[in-house]
C-alpha cells in the first residue's frame, strides 16, 4: 500500500507511536524522546502511560 496523502501519512505515523508506546509499556526503552511524551506534547493528553495509550486507542477507534 502506497501513502499518497498527508492525511495517510500523518495516520501512519500515529499508529506508529501508539506502537511504540505499546512497546514502553512492556518495558522496552529507547534513545531520544519517548513516544509517551511525544504524544503527550502533540496531542495535549495527560495522564500515565497506561491511560494515555487508553484515550489514544479512543482517539484512533482501536479496540485495546
Amino acid at each position: 500500500m502506497m501513502l499518497e496523502t498527508p492525511d495517510q501519512i500523518a495516520m501512519y505515523r500515529l499508529l506508529t507511536l501508539r506502537q511504540m508506546l505499546r512497546l514502553e509499556l512492556k518495558g522496552l526503552k529507547r534513545r531520544g524522546r519517548s513516544a509517551y511524551a511525544i504524544i503527550k506534547d502533540e496531542l495535549g493528553l495527560k495522564g500515565s502511560k497506561k491511560s494515555v495509550y487508553e484515550q489514544l486507542n479512543t482517539m484512533l477507534g482501536i479496540e485495546s
